[in-house]
């Protein structure tokens, strides 16, 4: 082949990072060796696969075509050679998760699958539904697992587990213990609201899209454990995963605001990109998911370890 996989696994980086010096930090490559790989693979092709946009390198049509394959040459040949090594792993897995899922599910995730596979590395991005989508369709994730939707041509979705949000507020908070809140006062009320971008936030926008008025929101934070904080000291209410407060509402640090109106029911789901070639790492990850949410309905009933 006139082709090699340093020069291959150079073009990925490149592309991934739109920069060869970046590229070349990551990969352990000096800027020129980086630089040289890059050349040579269009040099013996006699192709551009990427264009000069001010200070940063952008994929062209042809960059495009070759991404995924290229990607997925790679994850294949990494299985070549944990294979011909003897190893008893299975590689490395690029995971990222959104908030909820990532600081409830996703360690106890990896925990079991690094036990089961000592020899194997994963890491972990936990971001928000949108960031992790745009990270699959960069290939600069093997797996994504969301809690919302998504719709990108480019991208895989298969349904994992149903999550249900809970509206919730202090013990202290006028509207705790009254019964059901109509909408009215749900909307004069102070939120303390998730970011822009993620599936908490737009799962609620959507629940509410047919209602008059606007949310009255005082304070957006990106964290969950922050938003159940900030309404613990009284500051406003809010909304997050049922998966998120079972322990609030088993202490009575928080507790819910009926809402039946609202259908504030979501989906877990697992992403990928549509040319991903699933490896065995990332099938054995899947596999151990769908294993720990075996004959559950609803996230708020997997078994976890109780926080004291």
């Amino acid at each position: 082949m006139r082709y090699t996989l340093r020069q291959l696994e150079v073009f990925v980086a490149v592309a991934q990072h739109e920069s060869v010096s970046h590229a070349a930090r990551v990969l352990s490559l000096s800027q020129a060796a980086a630089s040289t790989a890059l050349s040579e693979l269009e040099r013996q092709f006699d192709c551009q696969l990427l264009d000069r946009i001010g200070k940063r390198l952008k994929l062209n049509a042809l960059g495009f075509q070759l991404l995924p394959k290229a990607v997925a040459l790679l994850d294949r040949a990494e299985e070549v050679e944990e294979l011909l090594r003897g190893q008893r792993g299975v590689g490395s897995l690029d995971v990222g998760a959104t908030l909820t899922i990532g600081n409830y599910l996703a360690t106890l995730l990896i925990s079991d699958f690094m036990q089961r596979h000592p020899d194997s590395r994963v890491r972990l991005q936990v971001r928000n539904t949108s960031a992790i989508i745009e990270r699959i369709v960069h290939h600069e994730l093997d797996l994504g697992l969301i809690e919302g939707d998504c719709q990108h041509e480019d991208v895989v979705m298969q349904p994992w587990v149903e999550d249900e949000l809970a509206v919730f507020c202090s013990p202290r908070h006028p509207l705790a213990n009254v019964g059901e809140v109509d909408m009215d006062k749900l909307l004069r009320a102070d939120w303390i609201m998730r970011e822009q971008g993620s599936g908490t936030r737009l799962t609620l926008e959507h629940a509410t899209r047919h209602r008059r008025g606007r949310f009255n929101i005082l304070l957006e934070l990106e964290h969950t454990e922050g938003i159940k904080r900030a309404v613990e000291s009284g500051l406003g209410i809010g909304c997050v995963s049922k998966l998120a407060l079972r322990d609030a509402f088993r202490r009575g640090s928080l507790v819910p605001i009926p809402t039946p109106e609202l259908d504030l029911s979501r989906q877990f789901a697992f992403i990928w990109h549509r040319h991903k070639y699933l490896a065995t790492g990332m099938r054995e990850f899947l596999r151990l998911c769908r294993q720990m949410t075996e004959g559950i309905q609803r996230s708020d009933e997997i078994g976890l370890p109780p926080v004291p």
